[in-house]
């Protein structure tokens, strides 16, 4: 099983420029993208711009709960496993925070690979080796019937920020990365393709179909069971990269993993 750290309200950092909201620090493996399988760190933030109705990190965007760890604590704590050579910052939405840029600078100093999960609305100069980059779909808007809290209270907001794609051609131009879709179901392809096409107009740099990977929405075992298969059928017809959520198919809908 992974094993978890999570912050809470005792510890001694105060909420000050050397400190980051986080919800919870834990080693498990990356479950989903290029890097599944690997042993790493993760470092999840709370706090997001989005509010996507299937969010799987629901303490870090609808209802944050957190403890503030000091910059020191955080690296602290990631190298008390000694195993692990890739850290992933994730959320919420890590890059809201400034000091997430010094902390991966931190982490860079000491040799760690860093992976940063991103909704790709906010671009960061920083040292990302690779930019896991989630752009929010339509399918993600919590319109009033599947806002999880039911008053449909962020489904404007949401619809308004979900993309930027200024952000997303800086995000491709800057890092190594993949651009990872949450898919809900067929009739999310046409925007996705869509949207690739205008990040490739936008960016620089080269977006291969192989750059772009199709993951299913689902935060349970049970869940995934009735959508995987329709999603890789949709990968290899487009073809795309289809990505697993490992962590859900080891350790179903457990925190910490």
């Amino acid at each position: 099983m992974p094993v978890n750290s999570a912050a809470d309200a005792t510890s001694s950092a105060s909420e000050d420029a050397n400190a980051l909201p986080i919800n919870e620090l834990f080693y498990s493996f990356q479950g989903e993208g290029t890097f599944a399988g690997m042993p790493s760190v993760f470092v999840r933030t709370s706090g997001c711009n989005l509010r996507c109705w299937f969010c799987d990190s629901y303490h870090t965007s609808w209802e944050p709960t957190h403890g503030q760890l000091s910059l020191d604590e955080i690296v602290e704590q990631v190298q008390e496993h000694e195993q692990a050579e890739h850290v992933v910052l994730t959320g919420g939405e890590p890059l809201i925070h400034e000091q997430s840029v010094e902390l991966l600078e931190r982490l860079d100093e000491l040799g760690y690979h860093t992976t940063v999960e991103t909704n790709g609305t906010i671009y960061r100069d920083a040292p990302i080796d690779l930019a896991s980059i989630s752009p929010k779909l339509a399918s993600s808007t919590p319109t009033p019937e599947k806002d999880p809290k039911g008053d449909g209270e962020w489904e404007e907001r949401h619809e308004q920020r979900r993309v930027d794609i200024d952000a997303l051609a800086q995000l491709v131009d800057g890092y190594d990365f993949q651009l990872k879709f949450v898919v809900t179901g067929g009739d999310d392809l046409p925007e996705i393709e869509a949207l690739v096409d205008r990040v490739r107009e936008a960016a620089s740099t080269r977006v291969a179909d192989s750059d772009v990977l199709l993951m299913p929405e689902g935060m349970t075992r049970d869940a995934l069971d009735e959508s995987r298969n329709a999603v890789a059928e949709l990968a290899i017809e487009h073809g795309y990269r289809y990505t697993p959520r490992l962590h859900v198919d080891l350790w179903n809908d457990a925190p910490g993993t």
